[in-house]
């Protein structure tokens, strides 16, 4: 089950192996979980200032109280 809807703003925790764009992060679609980790759903989410979406798992997004810009 996901925890975030299509539409929310969410941050993306930073990682070494994976820069991002600072800011926040537009869920546009909810993946299903995998067989492998169905406690661990993905989202594509797209940061304004960025060309394309990403993929993201849940336990690296947290909900944003800033604004999507």
């Amino acid at each position: 089950m996901h925890k975030f809807k299509i539409g929310q703003i969410v941050k993306l925790e930073p990682s070494v192996l994976r820069p991002s764009a600072p800011g926040g992060y537009e869920i546009r679609h909810l993946v299903p979980s995998s067989d492998r980790d169905p406690g661990n759903p993905c989202y594509r989410i797209k940061n304004a200032t960025e060309k394309y979406e990403r993929i993201a798992s849940e336990n690296t997004l947290a909900l944003s109280t800033g604004v999507f810009v």
